[in-house]
């Protein structure tokens, strides 16, 4: 992994910042005050107490036995973002990034949203800060996370509805970008997913990397070794580079990555530059970037992070698609075997398992990111199950 250059925001040929020269200038500030702050004492402790007190880490690396059964092969292991405050990993880098809006001296915080898990986790991390919180979310996103749309208002957060292109987390990203070049001098940018221009790919694997860290020691706890693969969904990226980033430099472990069938952005994408970074990119016959679907509304994202691309590319990591139908059996499989109901981003991982686990014995142990909970989701599966 030596042509990894994430201190320049470069990783191989991906990443990087094309922006215009004041926002240049914004990207500039923000990547040394994060460089500043991440090594240090007092800001990490402050963050860790945050993840302690606040967000309720550490969160379990559950063991799913009749999952297990089901599928066949390797233990699999479930790593229970579920069960943060506010009931994704968004919660981990929103608290992060909000403590350095914090240091940046900002008191407005703006942020991007599709599933509305981020969208819910910055107001609520700007609620225990004091902050003013607006949240641009696709129109298309809104109608579908109408449960989210109220817990960001609940929470004290001006939810912009954005009805240009599909009403969709592209069009949230845009949005947010052009409040940024606006008001940049009062405003704190808070990237949700592990895409953009440099720093924001690096500020949200530190911040989302707690979850390997902690999945690495849970596992050697339990079984005294490395996993043998750890599966995440990619939409933008973040759970899976947190869920990860600790496994990189263990070439013992495979990393894999699911995504939906009509957003193959790992599978299908070229590369390209998309929100001022370059990464693999879904594009249509014009080179514009290719309206996108998934029935998970974060998972639409024409693009994906430039450490995913390059993790592919290199072949380090492994990334795959599942279909909706696998995506839904997978959401009630695990729901009624084990408990737990999945967001339905996080039942794409859940899908893929049932591939990979087969390839190995009983020996062999899995990690499985559940990088949220399906409260959001219920009354759309209802709905699905419905018309089906």
């Amino acid at each position: 992994m030596t042509q990894v250059r994430e201190e320049q925001g470069y990783y191989g040929e991906f990443g990087g910042s094309f922006v215009p020269p004041a926002l240049q200038g914004v990207l500039d500030g923000l990547a040394e005050t994060f460089e500043a702050y991440r090594e240090d004492p007092e800001f990490n402790e402050e963050f860790k107490a945050c993840l302690r007190e606040f967000v309720g880490r550490e969160t379990p690396l559950t063991y799913a036995p009749q999952l297990t059964e089901a599928y066949g092969g390797a233990k699999l292991y479930l790593k229970r973002e579920d069960l943060t405050h506010t009931g994704a990993h968004k919660i981990n880098n929103a608290v992060g990034q909000a403590l350095l809006a914090k240091k940046t001296g900002a008191h407005r915080v703006i942020a991007e949203t599709g599933a509305g898990q981020h969208g819910v986790a910055t107001a609520t991390a700007c609620a225990m800060l004091g902050m003013e919180c607006i949240i641009y979310m696709g129109r298309l996103d809104m109608e579908r996370q109408a449960l989210n749309v109220f817990r960001m208002e609940l929470l004290g957060a001006d939810v912009v509805p954005v009805d240009r292109g599909q009403g969709r987390l592209k069009d949230a990203v845009d949005a947010a970008l052009e409040d940024l070049v606006k008001n940049y001098e009062t405003t704190f940018y808070l990237l949700g997913s592990a895409v953009g221009p440099y720093p924001f790919p690096a500020m949200v694997k530190h911040f989302q990397s707690v979850i390997s860290e902690e999945s690495k020691q849970q596992l050697h706890e339990r079984e005294g070794k490395l996993p043998d693969a750890v599966i995440a969904v990619t939409g933008g990226g973040s759970n899976a580079i947190g869920a990860f980033a600790h496994y990189i430099d263990e070439p013992g472990v495979r990393l894999i990555g699911a995504e939906p069938e009509e957003a193959a952005t790992l599978t299908h994408g070229v590369p390209a530059e998309i929100h001022g970074f370059k990464c693999l990119v879904l594009q249509d016959e014009n080179g514009e970037p290719a309206p996108t679907y998934s029935i998970a509304a974060g998972l639409d994202y024409p693009g994906i992070g430039p450490e995913h691309s390059y993790l592919k590319m290199s072949g380090r990591a492994e990334y795959d698609t599942v279909s909706k139908q696998e995506v839904m059996d997978a959401f009630q499989l695990l729901s009624r075997t084990e408990g737990i109901i999945p967001a339905l981003e996080s039942a794409h991982a859940v899908a893929l398992a049932k591939r990979i686990a087969p390839q190995y014995d009983r020996d062999a142990s899995i990690i499985i990111n559940i990088s949220g909970r399906g409260d959001k989701d219920v009354q759309q599966v209802y709905e699905m199950f419905k018309e089906a």
